[in-house]
């Protein structure tokens, strides 16, 4: 029997950063290696993201995960054991083979991705190296850029503002953990602000201010006010990056912006957006159209030009074929990597390959619903991905994560590089 032969899978119901039920898997290996991985859950969901698969009924409010635990206790465990957990495409393959459907409906993708990770995680520890360094080798020594929170909105905020992130990025700094330090600084300095202008304090989902603005725009005016607050220069130093996340209050090529109570169309809605790369220093922007306008899209991309990241989430899903059309039809020119969009690892990897195919940039994505799991900040560097989108800058279940790039960053010592403005493949947007 190889050392990474796979020997026990074990699965159990844990909690999010919700209080909302998730699946985390235990993997054992024959050489004793244990690896353990959590998977997290979306409030902004694409429709044709993986589906995580919950119980329904009253209990937990139809969120319990209990069937898709047992399917990891059962079919999925009966599947894999004997197994090596270090050929990662196989394990995969088994797993999407064993669900047998598109979308992981059968099993649950939140089941499948649990085991993936958690296999990984293993195999990593069998070969007792970091998970970063298992996926990557040699080659793990670049350290993401971070896009963090500031501004919470949108179904992170009760949908308090339109615009579902406002964040920054530090193209200026010359380590992961400069860009942190700025990062903190300009957190700190938006809250002073908040509350000098009698806002209400307390944070969204993902641990930014809550919003408290009269537009959307106000929340970009305030944003660059606390960039200047914190002593940094705005799009030279620290620069902005927005989620959109038009799926959420776009359809058929129809946006309703409730703040502001204004319905804008496809095109009306691009140049509200082309006047704040404008006026702004804008350097990524995400889901500026929905998933269902394509063309709409497509014709932003393009009028955009290479002044700004445009970032396809739920236009893309982590989907390598999606992301294979969207560069053919010119929409978008980076992808969101979240690996509970597809349902294993390898799938994640193919949206990640078919990305880097068509000149495409990335960046590996947490979501709303988290937890102290820090896979995602071994396969940014594992996979050399130079962005990384976690949420703010507060709350445990974010900072686990910041917290243990820094680790990496230490312990790559000379060897580390700071992704920095590179990351974007093309000069962060100024006004």
């Amino acid at each position: 029997m190889r050392p990474t032969t796979i020997r026990s899978v074990h699965a159990r119901r844990v909690w999010d950063s919700r209080g909302r039920p998730t699946v985390e898997a235990e993997v054992k290996l024959a050489d004793g290696a244990t690896g353990c991985a959590i998977v997290p859950a979306g409030a902004s969901r694409g429709t044709r993201e993986a589906l995580e698969l919950r119980d329904g009924g009253l209990t937990q409010g139809g969120l319990d995960v209990l069937r898709a635990v047992a399917n990891v206790n059962g079919e999925i465990a009966q599947a894999v054991c004997g197994m090596p957990a270090d050929q990662q495409a196989q394990l995969d393959e088994r797993l999407i083979a064993l669900d047998g459907t598109e979308s992981k409906s059968r099993l649950g993708a939140n089941a499948t991705l649990a085991v993936s990770m958690a296999a990984a995680h293993a195999a990593a520890a069998s070969h007792a190296v970091p998970l970063y360094a298992y996926l990557g080798g040699t080659r793990a020594y670049l350290l993401p850029m971070p896009q963090i929170q500031i501004f919470g909105g949108g179904a992170h905020a009760g949908r308090r503002v339109d615009v579902q992130d406002f964040m920054v990025v530090c193209p200026g700094a010359h380590s992961f953990a400069q860009a942190l330090e700025w990062t903190a600084e300009v957190y700190r300095a938006a809250g002073e602000l908040m509350a000098v202008r009698g806002s209400r304090m307390g944070v969204a989902d993902e641990g930014g201010w809550w919003p408290d603005f009269t537009t959307n725009e106000q929340a970009l005016e305030t944003l660059v006010a606390a960039i200047e607050r914190a002593g940094y220069i705005p799009g030279e130093q620290v620069a902005i990056a927005l989620d959109i996340a038009a799926s959420e209050f776009g359809r058929a090529g129809r946006y309703t912006l409730g703040l502001e109570a204004r319905t804008l169309d496809s095109d009306g809605l691009s140049e509200l957006l082309l006047r704040w790369l404008d006026r702004y220093p804008i350097a990524s922007i995400e889901d500026p159209l929905a998933e269902d306008d394509p063309a709409g899209f497509a014709r932003f991309t393009q009028a955009a030009g290479t002044r700004v990241q445009v970032v396809g989430d739920d236009f893309l899903v982590s989907h390598a074929s999606l992301v294979k059309e969207a560069a053919q039809a010119g929409a978008a020119n980076t992808v969101l990597l979240k690996p509970n969009q597809r349902g294993t690892l390898t799938e994640t990897l193919q949206a990640w390959r078919a990305a880097q195919a068509a000149g495409y940039a990335a960046i590996v994505s947490a979501r709303s619903g988290e937890t102290e799991d820090v896979s995602i900040v071994h396969l940014a560097i594992g996979w050399q991905v130079g962005q990384l989108k976690v949420g703010s800058f507060a709350r445990s279940e974010r900072m686990a994560k910041w917290n243990e790039a820094l680790r990496i960053e230490e312990r790559l010592g000379d060897r580390a590089v700071f992704a920095g403005a590179r990351a974007f493949g093309r000069n962060p947007g100024r006004p």
